[in-house]
């Protein structure tokens, strides 16, 4: 018998309904699972028990294992990273409240022991990093440079690599952050060194500088070097602008310290040198967005070197995020396959697949378009929608996809409207878009184990 599709009702899967999700976690164990996520310490934003944000419960936690300690390194071995002081971290994490869980100390020491070896196993480490890399261990940043790729498996080759790669990023920022008076005095003063003899013989003479037209602030052509300076300005100012409001509640990012502007011109940087390499993206506004947590995990790394070198080494790694979603990028590549459009009805289908009643609520009852809040979801990695330590949490996950972050990420997006569906369900077109648009506060460890669920679970 012709069923037809609007008579089919999918049942909600039945792990969504198991009694884990009702039942009331210990306070104690709760608190340890949500404070080393927990940044902002107002009303609004910390972190509290998901009953009151989301309609599910977490899974009572199983006993981690006992931590095992990382053997010493050899001597040829770069130490691995040490404990980062609370000093460094920004100012919306409660530095009192740095009691790690027992789940994350052995999950430290099993990173520890995997960063101590001479090759890295790269399975091994993102199936570690992707239950989350604990706040305040001061290896984040290894581990992200090791997931993206920046840096080979292979310790003994660390020094060289990063060497190569820091000084390529300096040629860059000497040839393409070099205004056009410069370029014109740096080859003026090349001619003056071939000139040496002539001049000798006019000693007292002062000779006018030879313009070419290429070089002239009024030429038009397209090989002028101030054609293209002027043409780089507006995307330079562009830059400025979403670089001054990046994280404005963080004295990291923002304020008058001297440390708040070097980090923003480092920002800055980074994004032009990246527009000139990339005339086919140029820069999008929200990419500002996606270097954020990049630049802050590298820049508070303990190890001062590495610290340092901050801005280099978060160019390459921001290229090979931007890698992965490149197209999401590209206004020409929106409506095909591999543009934003196409990723969003991927969202659409996965959520369809999982949540049929859910889906059918939100797009064609309400009809809430899923463009007018996973735009946003998308493109800029959820770092709007949860606070800043959330958002580094989740990023170890999307980071540790072997096959890139877009599947995990549309796997949390689709968790994050299965978390809240019992409002989404009894809301309509206005409460529904307001409450997507503003995401409430959840526990991110249940948000990302229900999104693991949806990669194992097939559809009912």
């Amino acid at each position: 018998m012709f069923h037809s599709p609007q008579m089919v009702k999918k049942r909600v899967p039945e792990w969504l309904n198991s009694s884990l999700w009702s039942s009331t976690p210990s306070p104690s164990l709760d608190e340890d699972r949500v404070q080393p996520y927990t940044s902002k310490p107002t009303a609004t934003t910390t972190i509290t028990s998901s009953s009151s944000t989301s309609d599910y419960e977490p899974p009572s936690m199983v006993d981690p294992p006992i931590p095992v300690p990382p053997p010493k390194p050899t001597r040829e071995d770069k130490p691995p990273p040490q404990p980062q002081s609370t000093d460094s971290l920004p100012d919306h994490e409660d530095k009192n409240n740095t009691t790690p869980s027992p789940e994350d100390i052995s999950r430290q020491a099993q990173l520890l022991v995997e960063l101590s070896r001479k090759t890295i196993n790269l399975r091994e480490l993102r199936r570690i990093a992707s239950q989350g890399i604990p706040d305040g261990a001061g290896i984040r940043s290894t581990v992200w440079k090791l997931l993206l790729g920046y840096l080979p498996p292979d310790r003994g080759l660390w020094s060289s690599e990063l060497a190569k790669k820091r000084s390529q990023y300096k040629h860059f920022k000497d040839e393409l952050l070099m205004n056009p008076s410069e370029i014109t005095r740096k080859m003026d003063n090349c001619t003056n060194c071939d000139t040496d003899e002539s001049k000798g013989q006019s000693k007292g003479l002062l000779s006018r500088s030879e313009i070419t037209h290429g070089e002239h602030p009024l030429s038009l052509g397209q090989s002028s070097v101030w054609n293209q300076f002027f043409q780089d300005t507006e995307i330079i100012e562009q830059i400025d602008r979403d670089v001054k409001r990046t994280h404005p509640d963080l004295h990291f990012f923002s304020g008058d310290s001297s440390d708040a502007k070097s980090n923003q011109d480092a920002l800055k940087n980074i994004l032009i040198v990246f527009a000139k390499l990339n005339p086919g993206i140029r820069y999008v506004q929200g990419m500002n967005e996606l270097l954020a947590p990049l630049f802050y995990v590298f820049k508070t790394d303990p190890n001062e070197e590495d610290a340092a070198s901050a801005e280099a080494d978060t160019f390459f790694c921001f290229v090979e995020l931007l890698s992965g979603f490149r197209d999401h990028f590209c206004q020409q590549l929106d409506n095909s396959v591999v543009g934003i459009r196409s990723t969003i009805t991927k969202l659409s289908q996965l959520l369809k697949e999982h949540d049929e009643e859910l889906w059918r609520h939100l797009e064609i009852t309400t009809k809430v378009n899923p463009q007018f809040y996973a735009f946003r979801w998308i493109t800029l990695l959820l770092t709007q929608e949860f606070n800043f330590a959330d958002s580094l949490h989740i990023w170890d996950t999307l980071l540790s996809d072997p096959e890139g972050p877009q599947e995990t990420l549309l796997r949390v997006c689709c968790a994050m409207l299965i978390l809240i569906r019992r409002r989404l369900l009894a809301g309509d077109f206005t409460s529904n878009l307001k409450l997507l648009q503003n995401y409430p506060p959840t526990n991110i460890r249940h948000l990302l184990y229900v999104a693991n669920k949806l990669r194992v679970q097939s559809p009912g």
